[in-house]
């Protein structure tokens, strides 16, 4: 049944919410790989907070068991023909958010084939789009699929024209409810027949690539693989041993097996074309990496691998675009931090962290995420999964600094230059980094070529939306009552509030997808928050000029709300440099010094009032403000 004739590796790509989850569902409940009583929606998505918010986030594979349906004279299908081999499918879920397309990159890499599955209610969407191009750079068999044909508002032959427009032949494409089961076995059959048998040599040396992983508390890592060549045995003696191409490393497996989803382990080991997965034993998350090609090593044939296998082609790096720090609210878990954020970058490689440490707020992590939402997840998952309470910065993009002729990089704390268009720029990606304006000549703001996908009545709106968020308009097109547009818009403004804004004011039709572009020149400031005259470097940020004052303005005065008051009036400033460009002062206490009073000499009540007078100055100059944790909360919340 595992001969490689027989397995057939695809993934499921879609916009976010056209149903590729329940699709899946669909697939492994007609396929028997979950018992009808286990049958539960968005099975794969096994997260909880995937289940919460109802996307997924992981991709997750799954292996079924189907034997082709037999066609009668009028090619239509009919019932299960229980004389064929039965085949092998191997199913990767995917994401369907913009963050997430590394999961989805990483998961084309190991298929032959891909559903694209559009909602017929909606038509082609931005991820839509996104989605197919990575699949076909992939040179995969795309099978175009409408979903959603039970709703009574479906646009059927609208959305075929649309995908007809992407270059698939109307014929080929399928008409399903993923929701109701109809249609779905049809495609079922047209996996088998459309999508090709995996290639590579079941006598070559084996060589498997390790798509994703995960660590288990007592299987230690467990690596996801794709087999290209050769085969995984099921059962590792004492001469044979798991080698990691890049790591170096030899390790004896504990087990081997299939997603069913859920992990089974099988004797029988993963064949040429097959996918499955590999539990090393191994506890340092830190040695196996996706990415990696891994081999078998016979020691008693030691000649015989003399010659080094080559390692598969890997994965581009995913590169963070958004920076946030995230700080131990109780500072003893800061070991117990660090290691749970290596556990989870194991299955997360998009996600990459390294150590700081802020006056204001003690020592934490520098975070780089692919998007806010990426941001949100990983946050989620380390309180849900690590039970850790962390305090999180304001979100940051990473700019490129060109100093003044003559500054010596070293000594305003740069370092590592990169060459960009020939010049020598610094890469910054927070504002405790940045240096004093004296000393740059140039910055350059990252940009993303943004599509954004909306109805027609909205098109004024967003436009100007936009426009506020100092977007360069470059094309928009009209198909039927849907418009697309495309945009350069600086990350920055992106990261903010853009997505909320855009949905709130399309009523939830708009979608985007955005990719980076290229670093332009802007006008950039650092914007510190002094309190008591005294720079918290938690609140310090980076911001477009002409927005700094306002910005400066709105953090000022909410900490004027939050903070405590004391006996002595507190100055709450922003500042760009040595220039102030917003103050409010926080009220002290006022003790009524001459309520004992009844009367008498009015000397009696100055000199009481002068004597409070010197104290509360004396208390200004030698006393401290602490801010505490909640304050911190509230305006990083809120900015």
């Amino acid at each position: 049944m595992d001969t490689q004739s027989h397995i057939r590796n695809f993934a499921i790509i879609a916009h976010i919410d056209h149903g590729k989850s329940t699709l899946a569902d669909r697939l492994m409940e007609m396929t028997g790989a979950v018992a009808h009583r286990d049958m539960q929606a968005q099975l794969l998505d096994s997260n909880p907070i995937e289940r919460e918010r109802g996307i997924t986030i992981k991709l997750a594979p799954v292996r079924m068991i189907y034997s082709p349906s037999t066609m009668n004279s009028d090619m239509q299908y009919a019932i299960r023909d229980t004389q064929k081999t039965p085949y092998v499918l191997n199913l990767i879920d995917t994401p369907g958010h913009v963050d997430f397309g590394y999961e989805v990159s990483r998961s084309l890499a190991a298929c032959e084939g891909a559903l694209l599955v559009v909602d017929g209610t909606q038509g082609v969407q931005a991820q839509t789009l996104a989605n197919l191009h990575l699949a076909r750079n992939n040179n995969l068999t795309i099978i175009p699929l409408i979903n959603k044909i039970d709703m009574p508002h479906v646009r059927i032959e609208e959305t075929k024209d649309a995908l007809v427009d992407l270059g698939f032949a109307r014929e080929d494409i399928l008409c399903i409810s993923a929701k109701t089961g109809e249609g779905v076995s049809a495609v079922l059959d047209t996996i088998i027949t459309r999508i090709p048998a995996p290639h590579g040599n079941p006598n070559d040396e084996t060589r498997a690539l390790i798509f994703s992983s995960q660590f288990d508390t007592h299987k230690g890592v467990v690596i996801f693989v794709r087999v290209v060549d050769g085969a995984v045995p099921g059962v590792f003696d004492a001469n044979t041993m798991l080698h990691f191409c890049i790591g170096g490393m030899d390790v004896s497996p504990i087990e081997v097996g299939y997603f069913m989803p859920k992990m089974v382990a099988s004797s029988g080991g993963i064949p040429c074309g097959g996918t499955g997965y590999i539990a090393t034993g191994l506890k340092d998350v830190r040695l196996a990496k996706v990415g990696d090609t891994v081999t078998i090593k016979n020691l008693a044939l030691k000649i015989k691998h003399d010659v080094v296998v080559k390692p598969l082609e890997g994965y581009k790096e995913p590169k963070p675009m958004v920076f946030v720090g995230l700080f131990p609210i109780d500072s003893d878990e800061f070991t117990k931090a660090r290691e749970s954020m290596e556990k989870l970058q194991l299955s997360d490689s998009a996600f990459t962290f390294r150590p700081i440490s802020s006056m204001a707020l003690g020592n934490g992590f520098h975070c780089g995420f692919l998007g806010l939402l990426h941001a949100e997840v990983v946050q989620e998952r380390l309180h849900r999964e690590f039970d850790l309470s962390l305090l999180a910065t304001s979100p940051s993009v990473e700019y490129l600094l060109r100093l003044t002729t003559g500054v010596h990089a070293g000594k305003i704390g740069l370092q590592s230059p990169v060459t960009y268009e020939e010049k020598e720029y610094f890469s910054i990606q927070s504002a405790s980094e940045f240096p004093d304006l004296t000393y740059i000549e140039e910055v350059r703001e990252p940009m993303m070529n943004v599509t954004i996908f909306s109805p027609k009545p909205y098109v004024g709106a967003v436009m100007q939306l936009v426009q506020e968020k100092r977007g360069e308009y470059i094309d928009l097109v009209y198909a039927g009552e849907q418009a697309t547009f495309t945009y350069l818009i600086p990350l920055s403004e992106m990261i903010v509030d853009f997505f909320d804004k855009l949905k709130s004011m399309t009523e939830g039709y708009a979608s985007l997808d955005y990719e980076f572009f290229d670093h332009q020149p802007v006008e950039c400031v650092k914007v510190d928050i002094l309190v008591s005259r005294e720079k918290v470097d938690a609140l310090s940020f980076l911001i477009y000029k002409d927005h700094a004052h306002t910005r400066g303005k709105q953090i000022v005065e909410r900490l004027v709300e939050v903070l405590p008051r004391q006996q002595f009036s507190i100055p709450v400033q922003a500042a760009i440099g040595a220039d102030i460009i917003a103050r409010a002062d926080i009220k002290p206490f006022r003790k009524d010094v001459i309520q004992k009073l009844y009367g008498g000499d009015r000397t009696r009540k100055d000199k009481l009032l002068q004597k409070q007078k010197k104290g509360k100055a004396k208390m200004k100059m030698v006393g401290s403000v602490e801010i505490p944790q909640t304050a911190f909360f509230d305006v990083l919340r809120n900015r």
